[in-house]
């Protein structure tokens, strides 16, 4: 197919995939002549990928180039993969050095029996949540930690099933992409839906107790 075909067919603008095209993110097509290229459907299917990382997992270029060449390294794991690809997505600032809140973390692993290096993403995450917590205030907020582990576990869980589902090892691949990137923004926005119905719920139940209550000083006969 011509680029416009791929622009069609992908939803991305021809001057996006020349983009694409320049920063190594996309192969290059086929050339049929000194200004044209003709592309297949590996071509279109990368695309997709990519438009999925950009646009609805809000990856910059440099992390999806990351991400690209996890998935196109052949001695790459699917446990190594998973770590390249949350670094990847992590935010660009986590060297947050607080004592307290490490020791928080530890605990925290510890309690579950889980064991995660210092240098990864999700302790360093963690650490700099709970620093941040500290810092505005709300130190009791490593008390959840517990409840989002059990919460967690059966994401996690489904996640690797989801992979693990997969037909072959680039296919597993991809699914760490997907279950990384869209699979975090579809929990966010899962976990809004379901605090909105919950505290939906609760007002209402509060709305009918309070009419229901009995007159506090009834008027006298």
């Amino acid at each position: 197919m011509r680029i416009a075909e791929l622009s069609r067919r992908s939803g991305v603008p021809v001057p996006t995939i020349k983009y694409y095209l320049r920063e190594g993110l996309l192969p290059a097509g086929e050339l049929t002549s000194p200004n044209q290229a003709r592309y297949a459907e590996v071509h279109l299917h990368r695309l997709r990928l990519v438009r999925a990382m950009v646009e609805l997992g809000g990856l910059s270029i440099s992390a999806v180039r990351d991400v690209l060449g996890a998935l196109d390294d052949p001695e790459k794991s699917l446990h190594k993969a998973m770590g390249t690809i949350s670094a990847a997505v992590a935010p660009p600032d986590l060297g947050v050095a607080d004592e307290v809140a490490q020791q928080q973390v530890e605990a925290f692993l510890d309690r579950q029996g889980w064991v995660c290096r210092p240098k990864s993403y999700g302790y360093k995450a963690l650490v700099g949540v709970l620093a941040t917590a500290r810092e505005v205030g709300h130190e009791r907020f490593a008390d959840l930690l517990d409840g989002l582990a059990r919460a967690a576990w059966p994401l996690a869980e489904a996640d690797l099933d989801y992979v693990l589902s997969a037909g072959s090892t680039d296919e597993a691949l991809e699914g760490v992409i997907v279950g990384t990137v869209l699979g975090d923004a579809a929990m966010a926005a899962v976990r809004v839906l379901a605090r909105r119905e919950l505290s939906g719920r609760r007002d209402a139940a509060l709305s009918d107790l309070g009419s229901n209550a009995p007159d506090p000083d009834p008027p006298k006969p």
